[in-house]
């Protein structure tokens, strides 16, 4: 009789207080109820915990003690002779439920699509990003939030670990890909892309992916490219300055916080800052007043902040998804460096300059605080099934004969996608690449080994190196060469005399 957004609250927030177990536990005292009584509790009980079912499923199936408890509810209504009371909280009996935290899957567009940066249209780029965004978002739960305040930390949580990665990975992306272009007009060139990816953002209300694009296009590494941003069209200079004044954390984030009131259908919010204003409520507001009244003000609060950010997985992307640009994107995203490579990749680019007073670096807009210090943990299964994916979609767009072999031509121009370059193999085709060549070539870029910080048992310590001059593999003879790291080198004197010298790939194959 009071409206169902009680019941709603109830059933979410409960846990704040007690347990979940402990509060149908509590349930299972109906049969302590005066006898003229009984009946009308039971029926009462049974309703609410078919909402609870319905509404939050995956409580039941990460508490086994929950489970254990709901089955000794069912047995004491059926000892009460009241099947139908029974059925309903039976969850078996129940229609599979509809699960709203799941982005829409992408439609299959029966055309080729170009998988080269330097072809793919900003809003097409912003599209797949945002949908690849709104997943990640989708899948973080009210346990997530609740895990999050309670804990303060994103640590063994996934789906808010998968959300920080994809921001870190987002604004990484942004700082190589401009990074490995070797002329300050290229440089400048992919900044100006980036700015109309970001301006597509803003459009999309993508909030939490522009923040991170923006991040990277302010990142000290790249603002202090004096010779690329000469050459920015002052246009590009005014929306970066506008999309840092929107992302700006002054007074509190006030600027994003009024436009994205203002917003309205589909849009994902900057994730790190809403995270805050929970921590900061849980934390400002006690659990109890009077040492003994539940404070309800405190969850009302929390239940309104949770449930806004909830809503949101159930609107409709105005957007549709090609599966081979996810490919794409997915393996780009998965790259990692450190703060050091990148910084050293920059003065690689444009070296200091002694004579040029040092410019003060421009700070982020806005820092994933809450989420310092995670980094990429992808197992070798999970990286190597992104690099398949990716290959597949590759012969699929360019194999034309369906031979298992595209250009070397348009080989070279999809890797640049990628901020990093080696020497492909010989192969058996003057001026074609197989399949195999291909997968090779991108789990060697991907630097696996080092992501996941795999190390030999004996007496070396191999460090990622980048070689100034022509090095070869002591194992398989492979060239290194280039200004990203592509080796691995011991920097232990080796009792033998070797070098100890390996390719990505060989040293993965004997780490394995």
């Amino acid at each position: 009789p009071r409206g169902s957004q009680l019941v709603h609250m109830t059933l979410m927030m409960h846990s704040w207080v007690v347990p979940s177990q402990t509060s149908l536990t509590l349930s299972l005292t109906y049969k302590d109820c005066p006898s003229d009584k009984r009946g009308l509790r039971r029926t009462q009980i049974c309703h609410l915990v078919r909402q609870w079912i319905s509404q939050f499923p995956a409580v039941f199936e990460v508490d086994p003690l929950l489970e254990q408890t709901m089955g000794d509810l069912w047995a004491l209504v059926r000892l009460d002779g009241e099947e139908t009371h029974s059925q309903l909280i039976d969850s078996s009996c129940l229609s599979p439920h509809v699960n709203v935290s799941q982005a829409p899957s992408p439609s299959v567009k029966k055309r080729k699509v170009s998988l080269i940066f330097d072809h793919m249209e900003p809003d097409e780029m912003a599209e797949h990003l945002s949908y690849l965004e709104f997943k990640n978002f989708c899948n973080v739960s009210f346990l997530d939030y609740r895990s999050y305040v309670v804990r303060g930390s994103v640590r063994d949580n996934p789906p808010l670990e998968r959300s920080v990665m994809m921001c870190n990975g987002v604004s990484q992306w942004v700082q190589l890909m401009i990074l490995s272009r070797h002329t300050a007009q290229q440089r400048a060139q992919v900044f100006t892309k980036f700015i109309h990816v970001a301006q597509k953002l803003r459009a999309l209300q993508n909030f939490n992916t522009l923040m991170a694009v923006t991040g990277g296009l302010c990142h000290s590494s790249i603002s202090r490219l004096k010779d690329t941003s000469n050459l920015l069209p002052p246009d590009i200079t005014k929306a970066l300055s506008e999309m840092t004044e929107l992302l700006s954390s002054r007074s509190n984030y006030s600027n994003y916080r009024r436009v994205y009131n203002e917003c309205s259908g589909f849009k994902v919010p900057i994730l790190g800052v809403h995270l805050k204003d929970l921590i900061s409520l849980n934390e400002a507001l006690p659990d109890y007043i009077d040492e003994e009244k539940i404070n309800l003000s405190k969850l009302q609060h929390l239940y309104s902040n949770i449930n806004d950010l909830l809503a949101i997985h159930s609107c409709t992307p105005p957007f549709e998804a090609n599966k081979d640009l996810l490919h794409l994107l997915t393996l780009s995203l998965d790259l990692y460096y450190t703060e050091d490579e990148i910084y050293e990749l920059s003065y690689t680019k444009e070296p200091k300059n002694p004579k040029i007073q040092p410019v003060a670096a421009v700070k982020p807009p806005v820092v994933a605080e809450w989420g310092s210090g995670v980094t990429p943990r992808l197992d070798p299964d999970t990286i190597s099934n992104h690099v398949k994916q990716m290959v597949d979609s590759v012969m699929k767009n360019y194999d034309q004969n369906q031979d298992g072999y595209i250009s070397l031509e348009d080989f070279e121009k999809i890797a640049a996608n990628f901020p990093f370059s080696f020497c492909t193999q010989e192969t058996d085709r003057v001026g074609q690449i197989s399949r195999e060549e291909i997968t090779s070539y991108l789990m060697r870029g991907m630097s696996v080994c080092a992501k996941l910080g795999y190390n030999f048992k004996d007496a070396h310590n191999f460090h990622e190196t980048a070689y100034k001059r022509p090095t070869f593999c002591d194992t398989c003879g492979g060239f290194l060469w280039g200004v990203i790291k592509g080796g691995f080198h011991c920097k232990v004197k080796c009792p033998f005399q070797r070098q100890c010298i390996y390719t990505a790939e060989t040293w993965w194959d004997r780490s394995a």
